[in-house]
């Protein structure tokens, strides 16, 4: 347990110092999106290569990747439910509120909390490929049908998600780490020193998001959504998480705390960049991001106490 604590403790202090920093204004303006841009394009995928071209194909395409699957498909569908036919929403907001109660931070946040709490990166890995590879695309598949005259193409999606850096980084370390090829030291010696910037520059601008941080604020009439969303995302997911694991899997122990743990995470940044795309949902996505992202450190800490 103390171990456990210890991590969300290194975790907690770089955040603090990318709020401080943010503040202050340090690095300037434009400093959160280059550092998101480096480690979206450059540092995490690099990481994920290392971790991965290491990692055991059967561990990574195992029972965690149903978790993750389970949990969060069923998590997306009851609250689709409740949105439409409850909170009478319109199809594309349904769906976009949906993916702001299942869609969860993989890379920004995951991958600090799977290096520092739970031991290794490669735990984030089944989430990460489920997410990048088919939840995030189907979720765009359906809202580009239902709100796009000019409709993308299935083969349209296929390059979207071949073109996703971090997809190609953990299908190039998947593939070493099938066929067992020793990458050479001097090419791999690189990869991991780029890879090290990762965490650092992802918790550093995550802090630095926090500034100026104003959930519902304008709530648009959009406050139940809001919090339920909110309540799916730390809590509803989880707990199907937990309950998926342990009483349909068998799962104990390590791998029962790294899946309830990761399911935990806040929601995806990238869902208001959708629903910007899409302009619905806005004001959903934007206070759902907010509000779990503050909370979803404190709340992994809940978890972690109740499982160990």
């Amino acid at each position: 347990m103390l171990g456990v604590l210890a991590g969300f403790f290194v975790v907690w202090c770089i955040i603090l110092v990318g709020w401080f920093v943010g503040r202050q204004k340090i690095l300037g303006d434009n400093a959160r999106p280059v550092l998101s841009a480096l480690t979206f394009f450059v540092a995490s995928p690099a990481l994920l290569f290392e971790t991965l071209s290491k990692a055991s194909l059967q561990e990574v395409f195992a029972e965690p990747l149903l978790v993750a699957a389970v949990s969060a498909v069923a998590t997306a569908a009851v609250f689709f439910v409740l949105a439409k036919f409850w909170l009478k929403r319109s199809l594309p907001e349904s769906l976009m509120s949906s993916m702001s109660a299942s869609l969860v931070n993989s890379a920004n946040l995951g991958i600090p909390i799977a290096v520092y709490v739970l031991g290794d990166a490669s735990y984030v890995a089944p989430l990460l490929i489920f997410q990048l590879a088919f939840f995030t695309p189907l979720f765009l598949m359906i809202l580009d049908s239902s709100t796009s005259s000019h409709r993308t193409t299935a083969l349209g999606f296929v390059v979207m998600i071949l073109r996703n850096p971090m997809i190609v980084g953990s299908a190039l370390g998947l593939i070493v780490a099938g066929t067992g090829f020793q990458v050479p030291d001097l090419v791999m010696e690189p990869i991991h020193l780029i890879g090290g910037a990762a965490i650092p520059a992802m918790l550093i601008a995550f802090g630095m998001s926090l500034n100026g941080t104003r959930p519902l604020q304008a709530s648009e009439g959009r406050r139940v959504d809001t919090l339920l969303a909110s309540a799916f995302k730390l809590a509803v997911q989880p707990a199907l998480a937990y309950v998926f694991a342990r009483y349909v899997l068998g799962m104990e122990g390590h791998l029962l705390f790294a899946v309830v743990v990761t399911s935990a995470l806040p929601t995806a940044q990238n869902v208001f960049v959708a629903a910007s795309r899409y302009k619905t949902g806005l004001t959903v996505a934007k206070d759902t991001v907010l509000i779990t992202t503050v909370v979803a450190v404190p709340a992994m800490i809940g978890v972690a106490l109740l499982l160990t």
